[in-house]
């Protein structure tokens, strides 16, 4: 019975880690949306200047969903390296910061374990991915097609 009961606080406890992590890949991918906005409205000038000399709309989107997408991969790939280095070396870190800061995080009298442990599943790590890779392109999306409309004639006029 104890031990049911403890295996499903584990189970909403990392149900409710998904949902954090969920997010914060949601925070991410807004971020990406602000920074790309940010880009193309730097930018007007730039593809006023692409569309003068020929380029087409279509490829302007084209190259601005790109450049949201590489951004996206690089973020993606990092955040999996590196949280799956720290799942790794948990337990090194939180003692690591437990020594600089003074203090237990868990102490053994109140949560009687000794250990912090750390279980890594591949689908686990693959279904973090894919939703974050999903996100990256529905963010990408939509600056990149405020930069095919940019209009040569009202941006020429304001420079």
């Amino acid at each position: 019975q104890k031990k049911a009961n403890f295996i499903k606080a584990l189970n909403l406890e990392k149900q409710m880690i998904g949902i954090v992590l969920s997010l914060i890949i949601a925070v991410a991918a807004f971020n990406i949306v602000s920074m790309m906005v940010m880009v193309v409205t730097d930018k007007k000038a730039d593809i006023a200047i692409l569309k003068t000399i020929g380029m087409t709309p279509k490829r302007i989107v084209k190259l601005f969903f790109y450049q949201g997408i590489t951004i996206g991969i690089v973020g993606i790939t990092l955040g999996v390296i590196l949280g799956v280095l720290l799942s790794l070396n948990i337990e090194s870190v939180v003692s690591g910061i437990e020594s600089i800061l003074g203090f237990q995080f868990f102490p053994k009298d109140v949560f009687y374990i000794n250990r912090f442990p750390s279980e890594i599943h591949l689908s686990d790590v693959i279904t973090v991915a894919v939703g974050a890779f999903v996100l990256v392109i529905l963010a990408a999306i939509y600056p990149a097609k405020r930069a095919g409309k940019v209009e040569i004639a009202k941006v020429l006029n304001h420079e």
